[in-house]
């Protein structure tokens, strides 16, 4: 069974992500992983940690000869800032007189909330846990999942549709969808030109207030064969396990698949999507079967029906503020300003980035549970049987 997890602190010495399950065989691309650790740390209105660190994957087992050997793969990522911290945050019991403690609760965040969980004087280490830092062994992880996925011709890119109230307003192509992996800069990750530069705009304006922004980013699988997830039971279908893995990550608070949100508020006529037949053979396409619109997301009843799998992550503003609200201090109860530390201002390509990686997880672990196969070549003679036995339906 395809697994993961991570560990490490936001100002650790380095996260580590564990992932085993993957066959046998997988050809793995070091310089793709590192790419989508890079996509991760850019976009605008990011904080001054990304310019210290220069995120880098350390494959420590599991990987031999450029490719997988069926044993649980173990990656490490320094954090450069470590150097800063190495006394604050000791493993042994060091000089508590270096102690940097999150002193009050950052609203939003999970400070108040852990430190009433763990009984922690202060939220230091909730904070170090809890940080979107963590997202980055998940990047890292998820990378993996994507080569299996790219292996069969299954592709997972991001964009993002919405900061604050600039929002793309269209229908994105996944040809343009696409294309934004290749980019040498990443400002917002917005196909549009003109609606990235309207939530540049956005950004802008609460750099010079002090304040942050959250918005909207999207998830498309595509090539994803019809037969993914299951209605037969509620915890294999594809769209609520999708919705969980994509909740998970920080700062998300809701998750949409397809035209979940508007579909609501409309008429089953205006919301369900048509079904066509080609007669015709076309190997790009994962079944004869067609559309005219994708309002389902590419999953319906819980289970993946040819067209693109789009999912869409709704993220709040950071939590951290450089003009803090209303907190409380661990030590008096007297009321105080929250805590403040360098932060960013806004994640939202980020998150796209992270939310792929998770999305490519998911997809992959629900690939191999279906297809199986200990060696990659296994894996792919099995899905490619499955291929042709849906094109001749």
């Amino acid at each position: 069974m395809l697994r993961f997890s991570t560990a490490g602190e936001s100002h650790g010495e380095s996260l580590v992500a564990l992932l085993s399950g993957l066959p046998a065989g997988l050809e793995i691309d070091l310089e793709f992983i590192d790419r989508e650790l890079w996509r991760r740390q850019q976009g605008f209105g990011r904080g001054g940690r990304m310019h210290i660190e220069q995120d880098r994957a350390h494959i420590l087992s599991g990987v031999r000869h450029g490719r997988t050997i069926g044993s649980p793969i173990a990656v490490q990522i320094e954090n450069r800032d470590w150097k800063n911290w190495a006394e604050a945050l000791p493993v042994g019991p060091g000089d508590p007189e270096r102690h940097k403690a999150v002193a009050s609760p950052r609203p939003g965040h999970a400070d108040l909330a852990g430190a009433l969980k763990y009984n922690f004087p202060d939220a230091r280490y909730v904070l170090e846990r809890a940080s979107a830092r963590e997202s980055t062994a998940r990047v890292a992880a998820g990378a993996f999942a994507k080569l299996l996925l790219r292996s069969l011709g299954i592709e997972i890119a991001s964009h993002v549709i919405r900061v604050g109230g600039a929002e793309l307003g269209r229908e994105a192509a996944w040809e343009e969808i696409a294309a934004l992996r290749q980019r040498g800069e990443v400002v917002l990750n917005c196909v549009d030109a003109e609606a990235e530069a309207r939530m540049k705009a956005e950004v802008d304006q609460v750099l010079r207030t002090g304040d942050s922004i959250g918005g909207v980013f999207e998830v498309v699988i595509h090539g994803l064969p019809p037969g993914i997830g299951s209605y037969a039971n509620w915890d294999e279908r594809l769209d609520g396990l999708l919705a969980w893995t994509v909740m998970s990550l920080q700062a998300v608070k809701a998750v949409e698949i397809g035209r979940g949100v508007t579909a609501a508020q409309s008429l089953g006529s205006e919301v369900h999507d048509a079904i066509g037949y080609r007669t015709e053979e076309d190997s790009r396409a994962p079944t004869r079967f067609l559309r005219e619109r994708n309002n389902a997301g590419g999953v319906e009843g819980g289970v993946s029906n040819g067209e693109d799998v789009v999912v869409r992550g709704y993220l709040k503003p950071i939590s951290t503020l450089r003009r803090p609200l209303a907190s409380v201090s661990f030590a008096t109860r007297e009321p105080t300003k929250a805590a403040y530390e360098r932060s960013d201002v806004c994640v939202v390509p980020a998150a796209g980035v992270a939310a792929e990686a998770m999305v490519a997880f998911t997809a992959a672990k629900m690939v191999l549970e279906k297809f199986g196969g200990d060696s990659a070549g296994e894996l792919k003679r099995n899905y490619d049987g499955y291929l042709e036995q849906i094109h001749r339906y």
